[in-house]
């Protein structure tokens, strides 16, 4: 038996088990571990794929199991997460939406849209280089990022700090607009371009290579704060440039 046709899938093993730690850190109320989580998930996530196309072992087996643990990972753990955070971020809040906790539910927005991207990605045969939709992996950072903003003091990691942001990502009704709409972003039809390298030359690369300089400029500057304006940034560059197929 050949091992190295199991790494693959070893690897989108140990995503979805990250997941299911994120789910666990949030029922806990360790809301920053539970985001860590998620970006340990993303990280098994695109290193399962590498590995695949570096051995050239591909799997039926393999690409079902890869969207059932991004479906976890990547839908369930965030929204699991912004809901315990809508429920923290509206307590005492004046405003009755608020007070009867309605806004987080808004959050099941994220698995249900998460679903319904992974089934059109599995059976949609142009999104082999480029996407239709925000990627699930991305829409969760965005959303993982949010406690790590909140709850991590950026220390002496970061050179400037934005102070609006803490108050901006501590609003209900914004976090709620945000669900909305990248929960839309998802499900919707604008290309999004791909982070995957077929040759590590400029051509062809141009978008991926200044999408990682501007994202390592940002992570110098702001840290933490980087990881939201980075995926923003991310969203609208493909809107900007965009490319099929």
């Amino acid at each position: 038996m050949k091992i190295k046709k199991h790494i693959p899938n070893a690897l989108t093993t140990l995503n979805l088990v990250g997941g299911l730690l994120s789910v666990i850190s949030t029922f806990e109320g360790n809301l920053a571990m539970a985001s860590l989580f998620i970006f340990i998930a993303a990280l098994l996530d695109y290193l399962d794929g590498t590995a695949a196309r570096l051995l050239k072992v591909y799997s039926e087996l393999g690409k079902q199991l890869d969207s059932l643990a991004d479906l976890v990972s990547f839908g369930v753990a965030p929204g699991i997460l912004m809901y315990q955070l809508l429920l923290l971020t509206g307590e005492g809040s004046p405003f009755l939406f608020d007070q009867r906790h309605i806004a987080p539910y808004f959050a099941l927005l994220i698995p249900v849209c998460s679903a319904l991207r992974l089934a059109k990605f599995n059976i949609d045969l142009k999104q082999a280089i480029n996407f239709i939709g925000l990627p699930t992996p991305a829409n969760a950072l965005f959303f993982a990022a949010i406690p790590l903003v909140l709850y991590v003091q950026p220390g002496v990691y970061s050179i400037f700090y934005i102070p609006g942001m803490v108050d901006f990502f501590s609003n209900p009704r914004i976090l709620t607009i945000l669900t909305v709409f990248f929960s839309y972003l998802l499900i919707s039809d604008f290309w999004i371009f791909s982070m995957k390298f077929k040759s590590m030359q400029w051509a062809g690369n141009q978008l991926r290579y200044i999408f990682l300089m501007v994202s390592l400029i940002l992570a110098l500057l702001f840290f933490l704060q980087a990881i939201p304006i980075i995926i923003v940034l991310y969203v609208l560059m493909s809107v900007f440039f965009q490319q099929e197929g």
